[in-house]
């Protein structure tokens, strides 16, 4: 697939994954997201391997992520979506989502999904309400959080 860039006031989105910057987006999600603590790195890498990624940028330095988990034909779901706080109350979350929902190989799907616990002004902004029917959506979840990692 081709990749895609777009800046503004001298900061990048790209999807080029070989601009992502790997530990930084591990430490992130292991240390400061709630969603993903503890997270292993093989598993980080694993799921940016499958995943179509956005990274954030200031000059080389990483200060953003989201990744689009899709069959690129019906359904996109939304996640590890994340700005570092130095970054943050500058219209970046929302440049972001502008980039992703535009984005030629993101368009026509059925649905689109995610969750969110702090984050549901940003995304209603987008088109994302509570399901419609949440009676038939169903999830099995093995385990709620990564194991610790042991020093």
């Amino acid at each position: 697939m081709k990749i895609r860039e777009a800046e503004k006031n001298d900061l990048l989105i790209s999807t080029d994954k070989t601009k992502l910057d790997i530990p930084f987006i591990h430490n992130y999600l292991s240390n400061e997201s709630y969603w993903a603590k503890n997270i292993p790195i093989d598993v980080v890498k694993k799921s940016i391997e499958g995943s179509f990624c956005f990274g954030l940028y200031d000059k080389e330095k990483q200060f953003g992520f989201a990744r689009v988990i899709t069959d690129h034909a019906t359904f996109g779901y939304l996640a590890d979506v994340f700005i570092t706080e130095e970054y943050r109350g500058k219209g970046l979350s929302k440049w972001l989502m502008m980039e992703i929902m535009k984005h030629p190989h993101l368009q026509g799907f059925r649905r689109w999904m995610l969750a969110t616990r702090d984050a549901h002004g940003l995304y209603k902004q987008f088109g994302f309400e509570p399901l419609d029917k949440p009676e038939s959506i169903m999830g099995f979840r093995p385990f709620a959080e990564y194991p610790p990692v042991n020093s």
